[in-house]
């Protein structure tokens, strides 16, 4: 994997992370509530945090591992081909993401801590 060549949590970043964290999703919260403090196979996860010049919403930096929730907004055309160059450009760097419907995290919690657990090479 190439080293991220920007370095994470830039200054600039901090009020959009803050803001981020402060007007969370409910399917962000529900899901932070289900990965801090090292609860899913012992791996630590971030809460919006900056890599390079993006904010994920979660991410394990062992397992350079992305997880977003995507609710309707990512629907629309421009944001999907925005979310597919943000993706291209993380994988350039070494971080993989999967994605995830802010739904399936209430329908289908476990089998999305099993997807996240699977992509960060727990199963």
């Amino acid at each position: 994997m190439p080293p991220d060549p920007y370095p994470n949590n830039k200054p600039w970043q901090a009020h959009t992370r803050q803001r981020l964290r402060t007007d969370g999703t409910p399917a962000e919260a529900a899901l932070w509530r289900r990965l801090q403090r090292r609860q899913l196979g012992g791996l630590r996860f971030r809460r919006q945090f900056g890599v390079g010049p993006y904010v994920l919403d979660f991410y394990c930096p062992a397992a350079r591992l992305a997880v977003e929730l995507d609710g309707a907004v990512h629907d629309d055309p421009a944001r999907a081909a925005y979310d597919a160059t943000r993706t291209h450009h993380l994988a350039r760097v070494g971080v993989r993401v999967i994605r995830f419907e802010n739904r399936r995290v209430f329908d289908e919690p476990d089998a999305v801590l099993a997807a996240i657990a699977e992509a960060a090479g727990l199963a």
